[in-house]
């Protein structure tokens, strides 16, 4: 299975991007699914409905979420409604949503999708992230109910993601990181069999600080004060993420490429 995952869209640069590049990628690595962070999509700040609608219609077969998942307040209706916007399964007893859900891809096949959210360095106390995945884990085998499945860590500290990707290791074929929006260059398949990248990165400007236009947190980190309200910035975005290549039987990872297109950063990507 040819599977892509997108990191977080930050505002109209990233959602451009979306829209710009998925539609030839889908085509040209012949991708049989791909999955998309969209929780900064509009205004930096959550995602709406119809910023959703516009990403599945540019090629995504799922899109996640993270700790802004209600940042916009469509989004309490929209997800209810739409089965391929994932919120984080740690997230809320009383969130709208799920946090899991299997998914048909063609030849028959399924694939588990699910989000998480860490603890370490964030605003809220979220639910314990490892219980909560080995329960879905253990109810989806690869080899068994599904052929492939991805987890979607969406955390501060690398250490965190990278624990997680180890305790998944060999009951699934993908853990990723999001969140930070600073793509890391430790893609790898574990010794189980698992593709592994501790953030992917974002789809938004890198002449920013994280996607914001640069005056604003600059002004934050040498004085201490705010002044205005960050937003988004707006030039050419990159389209990064992560490229899994998996065994059909087992479910493991065969390859797995950092994903670069567009924008500021060197391109990279499967030849």
């Amino acid at each position: 299975m040819k599977i892509l995952f997108l990191g977080d869209v930050m505002g109209r640069a990233g959602r451009a991007a979306i829209t710009n590049h998925l539609p030839r990628l889908r085509t040209d690595w012949k991708l049989d699914f791909v999955v998309v962070n969209g929780e900064n999509a509009t205004s930096g700040m959550g995602l709406s409905g119809d910023h959703a609608q516009l990403i599945l219609d540019a090629g995504a077969d799922v899109i996640t979420l993270g700790d802004h998942a209600f940042d916009q307040k469509d989004m309490l209706k929209f997800i209810a409604q739409e089965p391929r916007v994932i919120r984080p399964i740690n997230f809320s007893k009383a969130a709208p949503g799920v946090g899991a859900r299997v998914f048909n891809v063609p030849g028959g096949r399924k694939i588990l999708v699910a989000q998480v959210l860490g603890q370490v360095f964030m605003k809220r106390p979220f639910d314990d992230p490892f219980s909560a995945l080995d329960g879905i884990l253990k109810q989806y085998p690869m080899g068994g109910q599904v052929q492939a499945s991805l987890i979607d860590i969406h955390c501060e500290a690398t250490s965190e993601k990278m624990a997680t990707g180890h305790f998944c290791d060999g009951r699934a074929s993908i853990v990723v990181g999001t969140h930070t929006h600073v793509p890391t260059a430790d893609a790898m398949i574990l010794p189980g069999g698992t593709a592994y990248q501790s953030d992917a990165g974002m789809c938004g400007d890198y002449n920013s600080v994280i996607g914001m236009e640069k005056a604003e947190p600059l002004r934050r980190f040498i004085t201490g004060m705010p002044k205005a309200r960050f937003t988004p910035a707006t030039e050419e975005a990159t389209l990064s993420g992560l490229y899994v290549e998996t065994d059909n039987t087992t479910g493991k990872a065969t390859r797995v490429e950092m994903v670069r297109q567009g924008g500021r950063l060197a391109p990279a990507g499967p030849a």
